[in-house]
Formats: C-alpha cells, structure tokens, sequence
C-alpha cells in the first residue's frame, strides 16, 4: 500500500462537501482522502489534487471530476489561477510524510534501513539533499536546523560530531556519527528528530507550508473550509496560529469593539486525534493532530 490515509472520515466530514463544490486535495500520495471527497460529490463537483513526488502520479484517479497537478502544494493559488479557478469549497492538507517514502529504502527517509543515500527529496528533481546539508552546512547553521525543526536536545553538540564525521553518505555513517548522543532508552525518537530537521530543510517545509494555507485562504470562498492534519509540533502551532488570528505568529488583532480580527471560525474546539483503534491498525497516525476552519 502506498499510503494508509489518516483520519479520514474526521477530516473531510470537517469539508462540509457540497454535492456540486470544488475541492483541492494539497496532498494527493496514495489518493485515499482524494477518493473519500469524490465519493461525496455530485457529477457536477470537481476535485483538484496537488503531488510534487513522480511515483504519486501512478496513484491517479480515472474520474471526469479529478484533476492531478504535478506541482508542489506551496503554488496552490497560481496552479488554480491557471486553471481559472478563481475560488474553492475547500481544502484538505495531511502534512504527513506517506508510508511509501519511509518504506523506499533509496528514499533515504528512515533511518530503519542501512546504508541508503541521504536523499530524503519529496520533489526527486530537487537539488538540495540530506547529504549536501551534513556535508556542506556550517556548524551553526546546522546545529540551528536541527534545533529549530527537530527540537534535538544539545543541537550543537550533535552538528560537531556531524561535523568530524564528514564525509557522510549514508544512513548507516549518519547514525554512526551522532550515536553518542543517543539515550538508549530514546534511540528512535532521538534519530527521528534528527532525521525530521533534515527533511523539513530538504524539502523546505516550513515555507512551503506558510505559502499553501495563505494561498488556500486566497483562493476559499466565504464559507469554505479548511481541514489539516498535521504530524509534529512545528507544524501544528502553526495550523494552529493561522487559524486563530490570521498570522503565523499568533498575533491576536482586535477590533475598536474587541472583537478578535481573524478570516475564520474554527469548527475544531482542539485539535482532533486517532482512535486508539486508528492507532492500532495504523502505528503511524499516532502522533496526527486535526484542525479544520470556515473562512468568514
């Protein structure tokens, strides 16, 4: 299976679909939350879906009413403007890193393979990977990465040894350098965070992010939805913020009658989590936080 869709039904219940709305699925992957909407949707509703990864494109879904942009879902508003879509019904994001990347060796995304490439490219046409950053960054500039994106304890302790370790090509040897600073008793939550800051820099994560939901909030009609699935802290604070206030700083803005200045109404009191049943038959749904917002 490419993809286990998670949270489905919670997250495009959170769509409110209307039989004839237009939708956009940012992160296509496996197709699962793409082929949930298309369920709901009357033969006049249309689905766009955005996947910058080429292996998605075997996923494609053979309905009229879908549409596949081979894009990255930072572009959203200029992909849907040349199009001539000038406003949606909805948007659905699951920010979460597909089965099929963390169980393709080459891919270099887990750590649970030895001796793969530092890759770790979600756009295999990009320039920038896992191994170019090791190799090629300073000492602070990684060490701020790696505590900024994976929140790793001693950051600066962890780039040194990166650096005297230099050079480094493969999971294997990545490991093998920052082994030291590993809690036996924490291994894979340790190198997970390692390896997470180092995608989030590949891929440019963060950014593309904040360019996607100011995009989505451009292209949403009044009364459209917003529905994201978020897999880590980083990401959730800020779905969080810009759902509150507008901002990805959380800066509240108030009107001369104190009410809040904000462009939604969040449908979601706190973030919406798996079942334990969920959880169960998909470990990796364990750590997807819900948020969803009507635009007013």
């Amino acid at each position: 299976m490419y993809h286990k869709a998670v949270l489905l039904e919670q997250s495009v219940d959170l769509l409110d679909i209307k039989k004839d709305g237009i939708y956009v699925d940012v992160t296509f992957g496996g197709g699962g939350h793409s082929r949930e909407i298309l369920s709901r949707l009357g033969s006049k509703g249309r689905l766009i879906s955005f996947d910058q990864d080429v292996d998605a494109l075997s996923n494609v879904i053979d309905d009229k009413r879908f549409t596949l942009v081979h894009n990255n879902f930072r572009f959203i508003r200029p992909c849907l403007r040349a199009m001539g879509i000038e406003r949606v019904d909805g948007v659905l994001a699951d920010l979460g890193v597909s089965s099929h990347h963390f169980d393709t060796p080459e891919r270099g995304f887990s750590f649970r393979f030895d001796e793969q490439p530092l890759d770790m490219r979600m756009n295999k046409s990009g320039s920038l990977t896992a191994a170019d950053i090791v190799n090629n960054y300073e000492l602070e500039r990684l060490a701020t990465l790696l505590g900024r994106y994976g929140e790793v304890k001693n950051p600066f302790k962890v780039a040194k040894l990166i650096e005297a370790a230099r050079p480094i090509a493969t999971t294997t040897e990545l490991i093998s350098a920052v082994e030291r600073t590993i809690e036996r008793n924490a291994r894979t939550k340790s190198l997970s965070k390692i390896f997470q800051a180092l995608r989030i820099e590949v891929n440019g994560e963060m950014l593309a992010l904040e360019m996607m939901l100011n995009g989505a909030l451009e292209i949403l009609a009044v009364g459209g939805s917003l529905s994201v699935i978020s897999y880590h802290s980083l990401e959730d604070r800020l779905v969080k913020n810009f759902i509150r206030s507008g901002n990805f700083e959380g800066k509240i803005e108030k009107d001369f009658y104190g009410k809040v200045l904000t462009p939604f109404e969040a449908t979601t009191r706190k973030a919406v989590e798996p079942t334990p049943e969920e959880v169960e038959l998909n470990p990796r749904s364990r750590s997807a936080k819900l948020r969803a917002a009507t635009k007013i």
